[in-house]
C-alpha cells in the first residue's frame, strides 16, 4: 500500500469526485478555497497493488509548531468497493504517513452510515462524535415520482405557493448579486448563536471553475418588486448541498421556501446532479427545519460518527 500526498491532479480529483456523488466536503474546490481563506489542506491517494482505492481531503488545524489535526469530513472518497479489513489498512497508512511535524491526530467522519459502522474499518479507533444527521434526495428518480414523495403537507403549501403571486429569479453568479443573501445567513447565525461556513468562502468557491453556474444554484422569490426568500445550493460534481435559506414574514406565509426547494431540485436534476444533500437535521434544537427538510422525501442519514 502506498500513500501519494499533494502530487496530485485536480482534473482526476474532480473526475472521481462526481463519478461518487461525493460529499461537499471532499472536493477539492472546497479545499483549495479554505487554502485561500488561509487554512491548510492536506491531499492524499491511496493505491493498493498498484490501484488507486481511496482520495482524501484533511482540514489541518494547527497549535503553532507543536501539535496538529488533520480531519478528513465526509470522506475518503473510495474508488473501489473495499472490504473493512482493507479499509482498515487505508486508515493506517493515512495516519502513519500525514505529513505534518510534532503531534499529529487524524481525525475522520467517514461518509457511511451508522448502521454501516461495522463496514468503516475504523473499529480499532475511537468515536469521539456522535454521527450527523442529514437528509439526503435521490434525484435520479423521475420528477413525478419525487412530488408523490412529498409529504402531503408539504405538497399542499407546494401548491398553495405555485398558485401565488410569487415569481421566482434565478440570481447570478456575480458576487455583487448574491452578496446581500450571504450576509442575511450572516446576521441569523450570529442572532441565533449558529456556526457554518465562514462568508469569505462563497466567492472564491462559486469562482473555483471557469463556469461558476457549475458550482452553485441561487434561487430568489419575489413578490412583485420585493424579494421575499431565497435559497443557496452548492453544486459538487454530480451531488449538491443546500447551505443557506433566508425567507422574511411574507415569504414564511404564502410558503416560499416549499416552491424554491421544489424548483431547485428540478433545476439540479436538468443539470445532472444525482444526490441532493438538504443538510443537518436536529430534532431538538430546530425542529421547523427538520420537518421542513423530512418533508422533501428524502432519506434521513445518520452518519457513524468522527473517530481518532
Amino acid at each position: 500500500m502506498k500513500v501519494i500526498w499533494e502530487q496530485l491532479d485536480p482534473a482526476h480529483w474532480d473526475a472521481a469526485h462526481a463519478r461518487a456523488a461525493a460529499a461537499l466536503q471532499q472536493d477539492w474546490a472546497y479545499g483549495s478555497s479554505m487554502q485561500m481563506l488561509g487554512v491548510q489542506v492536506l491531499r492524499a491517494r491511496v493505491d493498493l497493488n498498484g490501484q488507486p482505492v481511496a482520495l482524501a481531503q484533511f482540514i489541518v488545524r494547527r497549535w503553532g509548531s507543536l501539535a496538529a489535526v488533520a480531519l478528513c469530513s465526509r470522506g475518503p472518497i473510495w474508488l473501489q468497493d473495499l472490504a473493512a479489513q482493507d479499509k482498515r489498512l487505508v486508515y493506517a497508512e493515512l495516519k502513519r504517513s500525514v505529513p505534518l511535524k510534532g503531534l499529529r491526530f487524524l481525525l475522520v467522519t467517514p461518509e457511511e452510515s451508522a448502521d454501516q459502522a461495522g463496514a468503516t474499518g475504523l473499529r480499532p479507533w475511537r468515536r469521539v462524535m456522535t454521527g450527523y444527521a442529514t437528509v439526503m434526495l435521490d434525484l435520479t428518480q423521475d420528477t413525478q415520482r419525487l412530488r408523490a414523495g412529498l409529504e402531503a403537507k408539504w405538497r399542499n403549501r407546494l401548491v398553495a405557493a405555485e398558485a401565488s403571486a410569487l415569481k421566482v429569479q434565478r440570481v447570478g453568479t456575480n458576487p455583487g448579486q448574491y452578496r446581500w443573501l450571504i450576509d442575511q445567513e450572516q446576521a441569523q447565525h450570529e442572532s441565533r448563536g449558529l456556526a457554518g461556513l465562514p462568508q469569505q468562502f462563497y466567492e472564491p468557491y462559486i469562482g473555483s471553475r471557469q463556469q461558476p453556474a457549475q458550482n452553485v444554484l441561487i434561487l430568489r422569490a419575489d413578490l412583485g418588486r420585493e424579494r421575499v426568500a431565497a435559497m443557496l445550493f452548492l453544486r459538487h460534481g454530480h451531488a449538491a448541498t443546500y447551505q443557506i435559506g433566508w425567507s422574511n414574514d411574507q415569504g414564511r406565509q404564502l410558503n416560499a421556501h416549499n416552491l424554491l426547494t421544489w424548483q431547485a431540485i428540478e433545476a439540479l436534476q436538468q443539470a445532472g446532479v444525482r444526490r441532493l444533500d438538504l443538510g443537518g437535521v436536529n430534532t431538538a434544537r430546530s425542529a421547523g427545519l427538520a420537518r421542513f427538510k423530512i418533508g422533501t422525501g428524502g432519506e434521513v442519514r445518520v452518519l457513524a460518527g468522527t473517530y481518532f
